[in-house]
C-alpha cells in the first residue's frame, strides 16, 4: 500500500530532505520505504521552515496505526496510471485534433498510444522555428501572426515558465507530471509544491512528445489552421484545413484562448457558445531581492531556500483583484497574437536567476459584464490591447509607470529596469484604464504591500496591458464532452473554456481522448 503523510515541518537548516529522517525517526519505517513527496516554504510572519509530505510504499499491515501513533495526518496515494484500450481495427477513421497546446498535446498523446494514429493540425510552427520567430518579435519588433507566443508548437504555456501548479485535485495531474520527466522536464518537479519546468526545458519536452506520437503512426502538421468544419446530421463529417479537407468523425478541439478567428468560425457553424469569466491587468515587476527579503527577512539568501514566489489576492463587491502567473527571476515578454496590438505576459527560465520579479496583477471580470456575448468579452480585450500598442508609440511598445505614479504620487526614479521584450514607453497606466479596473488594481496595490513588504513600493514598475489570462469563450459540451448538438467535435482546453493552465488543460486532453476510447465503435471503417 501506499500512504501520503502530510504536515512534517522541518527547519531551514534541516531542510526538505529533513522531513524523511524526521518522520522515519518517529515510526521506525525502513529507509527504503519512504521517499520525499512534496515540500514547500512556509514564510508567515517570516517564521520559515518547510512543510513536507512523505510518500510510505510498505507491505506492513500496521502501517496505518504507525502513522496514527505518531501524531501524522495520512491519505492512501491516489493511483495517477490510465488505462488505455488499444484499438485493433486499422481501417477505423482517424480522430483529427486542432491545436497542439497542452490539451492538443496529451490527447494527441493518449490517442496514439490507442493505435489511433491521430492527425494533428497546428497554425503554428514546431518549436524551434517558432522560437526563431518570437526573438525576431522581441528583438527587432517584426511580428508573424501565426507564429508568436500564443501560436505554434506547445501552446501558449511554452513562453510562460512552465506552470505546472494547479487547483484541480485530479489523479491525472500526478501522470502528467511523470510524463513531463519522462519527456525531458527536471525530476525535482515530482516534489515541488509549486513545481515549474522553465521555458527553456520545456521546448525539449513538447519536441520529445511530439516525436512518440509520430513514432506511433500520428502526424503532427504545422503551419496548417482549422477553417471550417462540415457536419451532416448532426456529426462531423470533415475538418477543413488552409491546406485541405480531412474527412473524419472524430474532431478535437484543443484551439487555445486566443484562436479568435477560430471562435468566429464555429459561431458560423451553429456552436453554442457563451461569454465566461476572465481577468485583466497589467505586469508588475519588482526586484527579485526585493520579494526575498518581503518573504524570508533576513534569512534572504539562505542556501536551502528557493526564489522567492507569492500568490495575492482580495475581494471587493464581489470583484476580485489577485496575483497569477508569478514568475520569481523571471522578464515580461510580448504576448500579442494580432497585429498592432500589446499583450503583456511573464515567463522564467528553469534556474529562476534574473533580476526582476514579475507577476501579473489583475482583475475579474464576468460573463454578465458583456451580457453574456463572447463577442463583446474579446472586444474588450482587443481594445485594451490597441490602446497600449498606441500609447507604447505604436511600435510593439509596451506603456509603464511605477507604483507611486499610479497611486498619483507623481513621476518616480524606479531602480527596476522594466524587462518587457520589445521596450517600453513612460505612460500612466492609470489613464488607459477603465475606472472599475483602475480601482481595483489601486485596492491590490495598497492591500497586498501591506503583506508583502516591497510588493508595491513606489519604484515598482507596472506594464500593461494583460488580458490573456484565460479564454473569455466557453464552447457549451455535453457530459460526453462533446459539443451539443455537434456529435464528434469535443471542445476541450483553455480555448473552450473548460481549464486554466498547462496541467489543467492536459487533464482536460486527456479526458476528451478517454471519453472517445470509451464510447468507440470498432466496427467503423473508411
Amino acid at each position: 500500500m501506499k500512504y501520503i503523510v502530510n504536515n512534517i515541518v522541518t527547519s531551514i537548516h534541516e531542510g526538505k530532505e529533513g522531513a524523511v529522517d524526521k518522520f522515519l525517526s518517529k515510526t521506525g519505517f525502513k529507509k527504503q520505504e519512504v521517499s520525499l513527496f512534496k515540500s514547500s516554504v512556509d514564510a508567515r510572519r517570516q517564521n520559515v521552515s518547510f512543510v513536507s509530505s512523505v510518500m510510505v510504499d510498505t507491505e506492513n499491515k500496521k502501517a496505518e496505526e504507525i502513522i496514527k501513533r505518531a501524531g501524522y495526518q495520512y491519505s492512501l496515494k491516489k493511483d495517477g496510471r490510465i488505462k488505455i484500450p488499444t484499438v485493433k481495427n486499422d481501417r477505423i477513421i482517424r480522430p483529427v485534433i486542432a491545436g497542439f497546446g497542452p490539451a492538443g498535446m496529451f490527447c494527441a498523446l493518449i490517442l496514439a498510444r490507442a493505435n489511433l494514429k491521430p492527425i494533428v493540425i497546428e497554425r503554428g510552427q514546431p518549436i524551434d522555428k517558432r522560437t526563431e520567430d518570437v526573438n525576431l518579435f522581441w528583438q527587432q519588433s517584426i511580428f508573424n501572426r501565426e507564429s508568436n507566443v500564443q501560436f505554434g508548437e506547445g501552446g501558449a504555456g511554452t513562453f510562460s515558465d512552465g506552470k505546472l501548479t494547479t487547483r484541480i485535485n485530479d489523479s491525472l495531474c500526478s501522470f502528467i507530471l511523470e510524463e513531463f520527466v519522462n519527456f525531458g522536464a527536471p525530476s525535482d518537479i515530482l516534489t515541488k509544491a509549486k513545481p515549474h519546468v522553465g521555458t527553456d526545458y520545456l521546448k525539449k519536452v513538447v519536441k520529445n512528445l511530439r516525436e512518440e506520437i509520430v513514432a506511433r503512426g500520428g502526424e503532427v502538421r504545422f503551419n496548417e489552421a482549422l477553417v471550417d468544419i462540415k457536419l451532416r446530421g448532426g456529426k462531423v463529417y470533415s475538418a477543413v484545413t488552409s491546406k485541405e479537407e480531412i474527412f473524419t468523425d472524430s474532431l478535437f478541439l484543443a484551439i487555445g484562448h486566443s484562436a479568435r478567428d477560430t471562435f468566429e468560425m464555429l459561431e458560423r457553424e451553429g456552436f453554442a457558445m457563451i461569454s465566461k469569466g476572465f481577468s485583466i491587468g497589467v505586469r508588475i515587476e519588482q526586484r527579485q531581492e526585493v520579494i526575498d527579503r518581503g518573504l524570508y527577512g533576513r534569512l534572504a539568501g539562505h542556501k536551502n531556500l528557493p526564489v522567492g514566489e507569492y500568490q495575492l489576492s482580495e475581494r471587493k463587491n464581489n470583484r476580485g483583484v489577485y496575483t497569477f502567473c508569478m514568475c520569481p527571476g523571471g522578464v515580461v515578454v510580448n504576448a500579442a497574437s494580432e497585429e498592432n496590438t500589446v499583450v503583456t505576459n511573464g515567463m522564467s527560465y528553469y534556474k529562476r536567476d534574473l533580476e526582476n520579479a514579475n507577476s501579473a496583477l489583475a482583475v475579474s471580470v464576468f460573463g454578465d459584464d458583456f451580457n453574456n456575448d463572447w463577442k463583446k468579452a474579446v472586444e474588450f480585450q482587443r481594445k485594451l490591447e490597441k490602446s497600449a500598442f498606441e500609447a507604447g508609440g505604436k511600435s510593439y511598445k509596451a506603456p509603464f509607470c511605477t507604483v507611486g505614479e499610479f497611486l498619483g504620487r507623481g513621476r518616480q526614479k524606479s531602480t527596476v529596469k522594466p524587462s518587457f521584450t520589445t521596450g517600453v514607453e513612460n505612460v500612466n497606466l492609470r489613464k488607459l484604464c477603465p475606472d472599475f479596473m483602475a480601482d481595483m488594481l489601486e485596492l491590490g496595490l495598497n492591500t497586498f504591500n501591506r503583506r508583502l513588504n516591497g510588493f508595491s513600493s513606489d519604484d515598482a514598475v507596472m506594464t500593461g496591458f494583460e488580458t490573456r489570462t484565460s479564454s473569455p469563450v466557453r464552447i457549451v459540451r455535453d457530459e460526453a464532452m462533446q459539443a451539443v448538438d455537434k456529435k464528434g467535435v469535443y471542445p476541450l482546453g483553455e480555448g473552450a473554456g473548460y481549464a486554466g493552465g498547462i496541467v489543467s488543460a492536459a487533464v482536460d486532453g486527456i479526458r476528451g481522448a478517454m471519453s472517445f476510447l470509451e464510447n468507440i465503435d470498432d466496427s467503423r471503417s473508411d
